[in-house]
């Protein structure tokens, strides 16, 4: 008797596929894709732009045992099922297996689900739906889009002006928007300020009850202090004056939680708090999102969909959030009404916010079953998550005027009284926030203060901090350009393009990304145009919401892009990149070395390539010798674009150092010392000694990274 067929789901990845293999009985096989199957032919265009943009689709190098084997268990199948990403890449790979295994197009065959649960999976098979043409025109449009750009401006930079040079639609702009910020970095004046503050006690005060009060005015008028002439002055009136306190002002003040995580608040608060790229971000949260075995449960898909820029909480999960909080920390937690918030312009709001399938499983429950990263990535979602639907946590301020009759201080305080959800979860930012929580003074209008001390400190104002991966996501976001599922291939992209550099966090163009965004903005200065490329977003936003024909939007773009093409072939022509000459003679041949840019930087090679084929490092010598040797010390760069410092005499002497030496020997222990930063952003020099660690000042240097 022959068996009973099998209904076929097909999925994109096989973690997932294991995952809901579990959920299913023996009448279901899951099979993986291993993501597209179909795409542009990478040895050519791939668009035909004479017969209205037709793409042309192959079967991708590598994917044909998968689909051999797709074809092979769709033989057998009496239903199939298409369980790709519930998102624009996903339809599309749907589409492209649907038309590999020509099913009926009549035939309901997709199903999408939100979470990888077993009542997910479940309700989405009694629900399967037709293919979403909206999507799949979406998908088609960027990837032409991308196609064109990439393919038409990257072999005319390469021919006319350097080999190795590429383009892309929006990795353009976002390397660019690095380049404008070390642009605005290197145009920075810095200004002089001063702050002047005073420690303060009141008549029948404890001795631990000063406050500190901050210089605000002169004759009632906001004075800010620019110079140590004027805050000596400042310090002078302070100490010759009778102040008192007036206009008290108590107040409460409530803090109303964050939302729950969109990709994007994810990707930045991983950053700030873990201390993830983007792109290990999403790796980590995508094996959340497919399944974890988990101890006596087995495969538990844990969060919801991972590529969302919605803050949106479904009905059922609300109620069973709003269930666990008052259980959990009381009933003092739980606002009468839940927590609203909203989304940001444009956002699609097709899947909920980032939140765990099951508000119970608590991360320390399951620890023990989680990998250290995926823990702290589920904790960081999950409390969140809690925390958003909590109460507001509640402050007491307090505000006084500290004055005489010609000069004015200001204190300021809060003190939390309720600590509502920062109980459980606080939101980082990515600049240190200037109010301090204390215990408040007991002011009362009237009394004559006594100034304890008075604090004159000198600061300059601060350049803007170059771009950590998290403030240029959100600065992506903010402009419009990309979607969720695209900031962090596009930060890999540019940063393995070796257009920009990771350094502590911080991002630096290097000189390539500084030389193809000047090249694109002399030429293609739309294609790296926040507004335009924000603007062609929204365009592809109306494609999937069926009002806007997926070719119009090419048909618009085409001919202008065409035109622009066509100019720069003819002056690229006139762009000559000479190679600078160093004065370094090549040691095979005896011409002069020229200096050449690589995906790691500049380096030296012989003028007379290919015939001599020699190329040298640049040897960049600092002003410090090596503490084992006593040799010339060089600044070197790491593969991964990563500037250290090492000894010329490597490999006999193995020093290495990651933070710059300098000359000057610590005077207590007589260590070699390091440039570093203090928290004021002051460059000064450190003890490398970890017992000593003796600091002292240095001078400001403006080439100096703004940490």
């Amino acid at each position: 008797m022959a068996s009973a067929k099998q209904k076929l789901i097909i999925v994109e990845s096989p973690a997932k596929a294991k995952t809901i293999s579990k959920y299913l009985g023996k009448g279901y096989k899951v099979e993986a894709s291993q993501g597209h199957v179909c795409d542009l032919p990478k040895s050519q265009l791939g668009v035909d732009i004479d017969h209205d943009f037709n793409l042309k689709y192959i079967t991708i190098r590598g994917r044909g045992e998968i689909l051999s084997r797709i074809r092979k268990e769709a033989k057998n199948a009496s239903q199939i099922y298409f369980a790709t990403d519930p998102d624009r890449e996903g339809e599309a790979i749907s589409w492209h297996l649907y038309h590999v295994l020509n099913v009926d197009e009549k035939t309901p065959c997709r199903i999408e689900f939100n979470e990888v649960t077993k009542k997910a999976v479940q309700a989405a098979i009694k629900n399967p739906r037709r293919l979403d043409t909206g999507r799949i025109d979406a998908q088609q449009a960027r990837r032409a889009l991308d196609r064109l750009v990439g393919y038409k401006i990257s072999p005319l930079l390469w021919v006319k002006v350097k080999k190795g040079l590429s383009a892309g639609r929006v990795q353009s702009v976002a390397t660019r928007m690095v380049v404008e910020r070390e642009r605005e970095i290197d145009n920075f004046i810095p200004e002089e300020y001063w702050d002047i503050s005073a420690d303060c006690s009141v008549p029948n005060g404890k001795k631990n009850d000063l406050f500190t009060a901050r210089f605000v005015s002169v004759d009632g008028k906001k004075t800010q202090v620019s110079n140590g002439k004027e805050a000596d002055k400042i310090r002078g009136m302070i100490e010759k004056a009778s102040f008192t306190v007036t206009d008290i002002k108590k107040k409460e003040k409530k803090r109303q939680p964050a939302p729950p995580f969109t990709t994007s608040s994810l990707q930045q608060e991983a950053g700030r708090k873990l201390s993830f790229t983007t792109a290990k971000t999403m790796q980590v949260v995508q094996q959340l999102y497919e399944g974890v075995d988990l101890q006596g449960e087995g495969a538990q898909g844990l969060v919801t969909y991972i590529r969302t820029d919605s803050v949106r909480i479904s009905d059922e999960a609300m109620s069973a959030l709003r269930a666990f909080i008052p259980a959990k920390f009381g009933r003092e937690y739980l606002p009468e009404e839940k927590n609203e918030f909203k989304g940001r312009k444009n956002a699609q709001d097709a899947h909920e916010a980032i939140r765990p399938t099951d508000v119970n499983r608590t991360p320390e429950s399951i620890k023990n079953s989680l990998s250290r990263e995926q823990f702290m990535l589920y904790r960081l979602i999950y409390n969140r998550y809690v925390a958003s639907q909590m109460s507001s946590a509640v402050y007491e301020t307090l505000s006084a005027e500290i004055t005489d009759k010609d000069i004015g201080l200001r204190f300021y305080g809060e003190h939390k009284v309720f600590a509502g959800f920062t109980a459980l979860y606080e939101e980082s930012t990515d600049e240190t926030a200037d109010i301090v929580e204390m215990t408040l003074p007991d002011l009362k209008e009237g009394p004559q203060v006594r100034i304890h001390e008075i604090h004159t400190d000198q600061h300059f104002t601060q350049p803007p901090s170059r771009y950590t991966e998290a403030s240029l996501v959100r600065t992506l976001e903010e402009n419009g350009i990309g979607r969720p599922s695209t900031y962090a291939p596009t930060i890999t992209t540019i940063i393995g393009r070796g257009y920009v550099s990771r350094e502590k966090k911080r991002l630096f163009p290097t000189e390539l990304g500084v030389m193809v965004t000047e090249m694109m903005e002399n030429y293609f200065s739309k294609i790296v145009d926040t507004e335009f490329t924000a603007n062609m977003e929204e365009q592809l936003d109306l494609v999937e919401e069926g009002k806007l024909d997926w070719k119009q939007v090419l048909r618009e773009f085409y001919p202008e892009f065409e035109s622009t093409l066509s100019v720069a072939e003819k002056e690229i022509e006139k762009v000559e990149v000479k190679d600078d000459i160093s004065n370094v003679p090549c040691d095979k041949c005896g011409a002069m070395m020229v200096y050449k840019m690589g995906k790691y930087g500049r380096f030296l090679a012989c003028p007379n390539f290919p015939e001599c084929r020699n190329t040298m490092p640049i040897l960049n010598y600092i002003d410090a010798a090596c503490p084992k040797c006593g040799k010339r010390l060089l600044e070197k760069t790491s593969k991964k674009n990563r500037r250290f410092y090492g000894c010329e005499g490597y490999p006999e002497c193995d020093f290495v150092s990651w933070d710059k030496p300098v000359e000057e020997k610590c005077p207590k222990c007589g260590h070699y010392m390091i440039e570093k930063k203090n928290n004021k952003g002051e460059t000064i020099h450190l003890c490398a000694n970890e017992n000593c660690r003796h600091r002292t000042a240095a001078v400001r240097n403006e080439d100096e990274l703004n940490d």
